[in-house]
């Protein structure tokens, strides 16, 4: 299943967001958008939202007033089969992204002026399955840009770069360990510097 990145979406906070040609995305979300309530919206788990074109096109023609970015979400995307979508599922964004859904978002006042009456809970997936905005965290960071693809992937495809990452700080860590055996059980006099071992930053 693919699609592709039909609008990309930040704000200084709140929405409106507005469209960006590209933007880097960091373990907990895109350089250049803030979010105005972190504590709801924000962290590792909630780095990237992202909506539906499609959905978001059949809200208007029940004459909501909707449009990309105006619910809020990061990647405004076309061409998927969005109700399929459901946490678990991992998408590749252009050549360097990874991303994995983690849950449905929650629709919130703060959109209320993106639907006909203030009825922000259109787009409740308890109340409307295959409707709703969705999280992602990041599972391999890098650039994305308005036009890129956007394709679901099997996890084994970006297992590789994740596993590598854990593997080298596992390694980093059991050497740390072993150094400082080693250093403590070291007599005194082996020409290191008091005060200061090797693994000092």
């Amino acid at each position: 299943m693919t699609g592709y990145v039909y609008q990309l979406n930040c704000s200084a906070g709140g929405v409106p967001k507005l469209a960006v040609a590209e933007a880097e995305l960091t373990p907990v979300g895109l350089v250049g958008d803030v979010q105005a309530k972190p504590l709801i919206h924000g962290g590792p788990e909630r780095a990237l939202s992202l909506y539906s074109l499609e959905v978001i096109e059949r809200l208007r023609t029940e004459g909501h007033p909707i449009s990309p970015g105006s619910a809020g979400e990061n990647v405004t995307v076309a061409g998927l089969d969005w109700p399929r979508l459901a946490p678990g599922a991992r998408l590749a964004i252009g050549d360097e992204v990874v991303v994995e859904i983690t849950k449905y978002a929650n629709p919130c006042p703060t959109i209320r002026g993106s639907f006909r009456g203030g009825e922000f809970k259109r787009i409740s997936q308890k109340l409307r399955p295959g409707e709703s905005r969705l999280y992602a965290r990041v599972m391999r960071t890098g650039r994305i840009a308005a036009g890129q693809t956007v394709r679901v992937i099997d996890p084994e495809e970006s297992d590789g770069g994740e596993e590598t990452g854990r593997a080298a700080a596992d390694s980093r860590t059991h050497g740390s360990i072993i150094d400082r055996v080693a250093a403590a059980l070291a007599p005194r006099g082996n020409g290191r510097k008091p005060g200061v071992s090797r693994w000092t930053r």
